[in-house]
């Protein structure tokens, strides 16, 4: 099976511009990713429109591919540079991997537990989840949650707390519930990916600012599996200064 591993990265983030070149433990944070996703995948690419990025990138080593600007979202710029790619290799990939430029920790089982949903012919699109520990925040809206069906399969992605426990007080939930957050790496069969960058803003989509409800409004599915391993995402500055105090249990330096 031959997987293509992208990891879109922009500049011009509204909460924390410039956000892949933070500076973590003396790398920036886009090759911290790359690192790790590289030790998986034998062909990954970083997929950016700034040339700060790419420069950065082609300075240890990585590959890279500069998309346009225009792109509303890290799948519509992976969709792109699996174009260039494929045009450029000759080689049509199987599988789309959709790396977060901005959890450095990412970890290699993770990375693999995704591919191997795509033994089973039938999946389409594939993400991580993991449960909420009992000192997690389940409402904060920056942290996605994810309900699932019996075949393993999304059913809604919020940015408020779902379900509803009825009858408990917001405090009693995590007690008599088990939460799931959605991690943010997807992999695509690649007609899926070029499908679903075609289709037009949903209202859900809209409303949660959260694309892949656009995937399920259109009837895609996507198969979720869970991690036990734990990541940190940095969205703000503020993030960032948790992960660098994290350096060290999640990179063992």
């Amino acid at each position: 099976m031959k997987v293509l591993g992208l990891i879109p990265a922009r500049y011009a983030s509204t909460r924390f511009p410039g956000k892949p070149l933070a500076v973590i433990a003396g790398k920036p944070m886009i090759q911290w990713v790359y690192e790790r996703a590289s030790e998986v995948f034998e062909w990954c690419y970083v997929a950016t429109d700034d040339d700060r990025i790419k420069q950065v990138v082609q300075a240890f080593g990585g590959k890279v591919v500069m998309t346009s600007e225009l792109h509303r979202s890290g799948t519509d710029r992976c969709a792109e540079a699996l174009d260039i790619i494929q045009s450029e290799l000759n080689v049509e990939f199987d599988v789309v991997v959709n790396i977060q430029g901005d959890e450095p920790f990412i970890q290699s089982q993770q990375l693999n537990r995704v591919i191997s949903c795509f033994a089973n012919p039938d999946v389409q699109i594939a993400t991580l989840v993991k449960a909420f520990a009992a000192n997690e925040d389940i409402f904060n809206p920056n942290s996605p949650k994810v309900i699932m069906n019996t075949k393993g399969e999304a059913i809604y992605f919020s940015r408020s707390v779902i379900p509803f426990i009825r009858g408990k007080e917001p405090q009693q939930w995590q007690s008599t519930h088990v939460f799931y957050k959605h991690i943010g790496l997807y992999a695509y069969r690649p007609d899926i990916l070029r499908k679903i960058t075609r289709l037009p803003q949903t209202t859900l989509e809209l409303a949660e600012s959260l694309e892949q409800l656009r995937w399920i409004e259109n009837g895609y599915r996507i198969t979720v599996v869970e991690t036990d391993l734990e990541t940190l995402a940095v969205d703000t500055p503020e993030d960032l200064e948790k992960v660098k105090n994290a350096v060290q249990k999640f990179s063992g330096i």
